[in-house]
Parts: C-alpha cells; structure tokens; sequence
C-alpha cells in the first residue's frame, strides 16, 4: 500500500504518539488514513498480550483497538490547536473470536458535526472476516 507525502507524515505522528501508552502495550498500529474523508486503518496482533483466560481474544483489548483508532480519526477532521476531541460513548458487537493472527480495524466517519462525530468501525481478521462492529461517539471540545 503506498502513501502520499501527507499520508506517510500523519501515520508517523500518530505511531510515534503511542510510545509509553496503552497502544503500544497492545502492539497497535496505524497503516492507512484518508485524510479528507477522515478514514483510518490500524492493526493489533491477537497473542497473549490481548487474551482472556480461555486463551482467546479479550473483547475489551478489540474495543481498546477500535477506540484508539477512531479517538485518532477524530483528530483528522479538527484543528487540534484549537479543539480536541474526547471519547462520549462506545458500544460493540463482537461477533467472531480469534486465537492468533492481526486484527485490522478501520475507522469510518459517519457523521462530521461541530461538536461530534460518529465513528464505525469494523474489526476485522486477516480473512477479511467481521470480528467486531464498534460504534464510537466522540464529543469535540475548544481547547483552553
């Protein structure tokens, strides 16, 4: 997958701002963004670090995942110099497990208002099979 300029400069500042957090413990990472539509894709490898104790897919690391990309995706569609944005509300629907393999969640605006946004996002396995569907409201806040 390739990248303009501006593609390659935002995945970098978003990947760098996950040193020492909760998104580097869960080895998420983000691949893909368009910008203008304010769509974002990351990856989260399922090994023990996001089990339950029946050794599969904790729903609480796929909801973290789906989370963290959409809080992100916000951050695409605001002045972050003036605004930010903070999460409101999260529900999912987990509908598939897994034991091994990469988690791929892509982040889709649904609704672009002054004071939220609405995200979608599906988590899906390498297959392209639908692990998760996660809707996310984020409120957008002036900063002081």
């Amino acid at each position: 997958m390739e990248h303009t300029p501006n593609q390659t400069a935002i995945l970098k500042k978003f990947n760098d701002l996950c040193k020492d957090t909760l998104m580097e413990t869960l080895g998420i990472t983000y691949v893909d963004v368009d910008p203008d539509a304010g769509m974002l894709v990351a990856t989260m490898p399922v090994d023990s670090r996001v089990y339950q104790p029946m050794r599969i897919l904790h729903g609480g690391a796929t909801v973290a995942l789906a989370e963290s990309v959409g809080s992100a995706a916000s951050q695409l569609l605001i002045d972050p110099s003036k605004e930010a944005a903070v999460g409101a509300e999260i529900s999912a629907n987990h509908l598939k497990s897994a034991r091994t393999g990469m988690l791929i969640a892509t982040a889709t605006c649904l609704h672009k208002g002054k004071s939220s946004h609405l995200f979608q996002i599906r988590v899906e396995n390498e297959q392209g099979e639908l692990i998760s569907m996660v809707k996310l409201l984020n409120f957008i806040k002036a900063r002081k």
